[in-house]
């Protein structure tokens, strides 16, 4: 993916050049470090020329372009981490939005967060940001919506109005970013400078949604661990996985206890294959692994091993949904590596837990995915694993999916794209995002896509956060630096702390800190050396790595504690086979397949790119 020249200087360096968020730290904040470089641009703050109370009364349908309502307006002076100014409404017919105004000091940025699962609330949450300054001292407008629903993972909506599924697909998203920008010219009499969104899971697709539909939206995109493939994930991918462990009887047939059986025995057999016994497979896709060496032995203690058909199982879910001739209905089952957080998503904590993968497929396949719902006694049990119903279940493909591979329109307009995901995830195998990158660079070319995107994967990192392997990591500051100072990434600082944390800063490296492609002059490109003071190191995470755009990988130099990310170098590139990204969907990575789309009661009417 890179030079050679590139890759051999960071091969051979001994010193990695960081860089922080802030675009400039005191030396109240941190000692300096030679070759620290600021992130994001130095933007002049701005005060708002409005009141918040005048918000409510705000009139912004023309600039959304549809009958918008502001329900809500004050001012929270307790807010974290500043007082801002709290707007809510909504745009018709039913997508709520929830605008923060910082009423201090705005650096005119605007981050638009995305929403998980099957939507339906409201829920700001900010992530990846760990000592990314604007971040921290509240200097960012922030807007998220519901996606025009309330509810969980049950669907409901979609049997309501056909309306909604349209803007759960695409339309909430779009137009609560015009009622944001909108807001931000009313309070502080001019729009953001920068735009940026961020999101993981659905809100990983969101993300690419607005790539690809409106790539005038937003300046950088974080799409994290993203559901792009919609129409398959929630029906074929999490419907077997429920499906193949449920005997006879209803009741589960691999439980929780079981995981951690499983999952040492694939450490025990793979962990060493990256060459560094670490407790984390580094290449799971290079992991040849049998359930079947858990199996009891006759005489052993069922408490320490599996039972046929529990080995049954898991071999189903590693080989992920299929037909009878073994073609792929999704990209993949769950990679080795991620097994102990199958606990609650396909496998039952215990026997009388209902498992996240039945109730979303289920409420997917009964209100959203097919053009006519299929009767109210439709269960899990009468889903299909065959081309027909494969054929059947992915009509909707062009509204639901996010797979166009043609990002030039966004490129053009100089937007930088992170996709990200974790190589433990329970929840979408990291196979899809690989695809899409793939397909990316088949479609623009390699060179072209290197100058707006990339991609990187978390050893042991689970869905969108968490998991044995360090991910943690600030890509807001990231993506910041690369839309406002053409900063692009190369190496990303991630770290791991026991106890929970998944938001606190590297060891030994400055909150924010972050690698980019290439060093600055006179400097070698490299982590700094053992001893080198190091300024932010008052969190105490367990572990860290640097993290290297796919397909590099990052490898342990022989020396020096394998928890310390100043001993890890760029491995040499580890590209996917093409073989492995085979499956019945492959030709949804097609560009401009996209429908444009209507509701109306029960009924559709759509359109395609034109």
């Amino acid at each position: 993916m890179f030079s050679s020249s590139r890759l051999l200087l960071f091969i051979t360096s001994s010193v990695l050049f960081l860089t922080l968020c802030a675009a400039a730290v005191s030396v109240a904040q941190a000692p300096p470090v030679p070759g620290l470089r600021a992130g994001p641009a130095v933007l002049p703050p701005v005060v708002p020329v409005a009141g918040c109370a005048q918000l409510a009364t705000a009139d912004i349908s023309a600039a959304v372009g549809a009958p918008t309502h502001i329900t809500s307006a004050t001012a929270v002076q307790d807010g974290k981490p500043a007082p801002y100014c709290e707007v809510t409404g909504y745009v018709e017919p039913a997508i709520k939005f929830e605008v923060r105004l910082p009423v201090g000091a705005w650096t005119q940025r605007f981050v638009q967060t995305g929403c998980g699962g099957l939507c339906g609330n409201l829920n700001i949450r900010l992530g990846n940001d760990e000592g990314c300054m604007p971040a921290t001292n509240g200097e960012l407008v922030l807007a998220s919506t519901d996606m025009g629903h309330s509810g969980g993972m049950e669907g409901q909506f979609g049997e309501q109005n056909y309306q909604l599924r349209i803007d759960f697909a695409y339309r909430g998203v779009h137009v609560t970013t015009l009622a944001a920008k909108a807001l931000i010219a009313r309070f502080y009499g001019q729009g953001p400078k920068y735009s940026y969104f961020a999101g993981c899971s659905d809100g990983g697709r969101e993300a690419l949604m607005e790539a690809q539909r409106f790539p005038n939206d937003f300046n950088g995109i974080t799409a994290g661990a993203p559901a792009m493939n919609f129409t398959t994930q929630n029906t074929f991918y999490h419907g077997w996985n429920a499906r193949v462990n449920t005997s006879t009887d209803g009741k589960p047939i691999l439980t929780a206890d079981k995981l951690p059986i499983l999952h040492k025995a694939i450490v025990a057999k793979c962990d060493a294959d990256d060459g560094l016994k670490d407790g984390l497979i580094s290449n799971p896709l290079a992991c040849h692994f049998d359930p079947g060496v858990t199996e009891c032995k006759a005489g052993q203690d069922p408490s320490s091993c599996l039972m046929p058909e529990q080995v049954r199982v898991a071999r189903d879910i590693y080989a992920g949904a299929h037909d009878v001739d073994g073609n792929k209905l999704v990209l993949s089952g769950p990679l080795p590596g991620s097994e102990l957080a199958w606990a609650g998503v396909y496998i039952p904590r215990s026997s009388q837990d209902r498992v996240m993968s039945s109730m979303i497929s289920t409420g997917s396949l009964k209100y959203l995915v097919y053009e006519k719902n299929p009767p109210a006694g439709y269960t899990l049990a009468d889903l299909k694993f065959d081309r027909e119903t494969f054929a059947a279940t992915t009509k909707l493909h062009a509204l639901y999916d996010a797979t166009d591979p043609d990002l030039s329109a966004f490129a053009n307009a100089g937007g930088k794209l992170i996709l990200w995901h974790g190589l433990a995830d329970p929840h979408i195998s990291p196979l899809n995002t690989i695809a899409y990158y793939t397909a990316m660079e088949k479609l623009m070319g390699q060179p072209e896509v290197d100058k707006f995107a990339r991609l990187y994967l978390f050893p042991g990192g689970y869905h969108c956060g968490g998991g044995e392997g360090p991910f943690d990591v600030d890509l807001l500051s990231a993506i910041m630096a690369w839309a406002e100072r053409a900063d692009a990434p190369y190496i990303l600082m991630a770290s791991h702390s026991s106890g929970g944390d998944h938001d606190g800063p590297p060891v030994g490296v400055p909150p924010g800190a972050r690698m980019p492609m290439g060093p600055p002059p006179g400097m070698a490109g490299g982590l700094p050396p053992q001893g080198m003071p190091m300024p932010g190191a008052a969190a105490k995470p367990d572990r860290t790595r640097p993290v290297f755009p796919y397909p590099l990988t990052a490898k342990y130099s022989g020396t020096g504690s394998i928890d310390d990310a100043r001993n890890f170098v760029a491995g040499s590139p580890e590209p996917v086979p093409a073989a492995l990204l085979n499956w019945l969907g492959m030709g949804f990575y097609a560009p401009h397949y996209e429908q444009w789309c209507t509701g109306s009661g029960t009924t559709m009417s759509c359109k395609p790119t034109p």
